[in-house]
């Protein structure tokens, strides 16, 4: 199986990490491909199956886990677990892409743990935990519990960002998404063989 890079964007909810993600994914020198992760929470919205996440019962992602098919898996929330698939990555490698991920800050430094040398973890930075709560309203997705679940949560994930390779600060998304091109770029060109 031939193994490509996998680049890792993490960050509280509500930072930006999907927008940029999604634009990334778009610029197609770059060669990469979105890792889909597994959850056992709801949809949400117009989620897909297989496409948004995939989406299993609670039963099925602890029969996964019990039987090592995770690269890394969290319980983000109690009973909401989230995870990489193995499968999931050696899928798109077989197809000779990179894998992009869109994880929480756990998953994503256990990957960086995994494959120091292949991984290209970043960290994306909001504004301000005030910003991230007007942003997270905004989406008008989940309830005032659940902000406020996620809004105590980012504050501890705010203190991992020293543990990735790069921060980016996203307070201009235009800046943003150059800055992110540009380390996804330099990282997959120095790496090539």
């Amino acid at each position: 199986m031939k193994e490509g890079k996998l680049i890792v964007f993490s960050a509280p909810s509500g930072s930006g990490k999907t927008t940029i993600v999604r634009h990334l994914l778009d610029i197609e020198k770059l060669n990469l491909e979105f890792s889909i992760s597994a959850t056992s929470r709801e949809k949400r919205g117009r989620e897909e199956h297989a496409k948004d996440y995939y989406f299993l019962s609670l039963k099925e992602f602890k029969n996964k886990i019990k039987n090592d098919e995770f690269l890394e898996w969290e319980e983000v929330y109690r009973d909401n677990f989230y995870g990489t698939l193995k499968t999931e990555v050696e899928r798109i490698w077989a197809t000779g892409k990179h894998v992009i991920f869109d994880i929480d800050v756990s998953g994503g430094l256990r990957i960086k743990r995994k494959f120091p040398e292949q991984t290209l973890a970043i960290f994306v930075k909001p504004p301000s935990i005030d910003e991230l709560k007007i942003r997270l309203k905004k989406r008008k997705t989940e309830s005032k519990d659940k902000i406020n679940m996620r809004i105590a949560k980012a504050s501890a994930e705010l203190a991992t960002a020293p543990l990735f390779d790069k921060v980016i600060l996203n307070d201009d998304l235009n800046k943003a998404l150059k800055e992110a091109e540009d380390l996804v770029e330099g990282f997959i060109d120095s790496k090539k063989k």
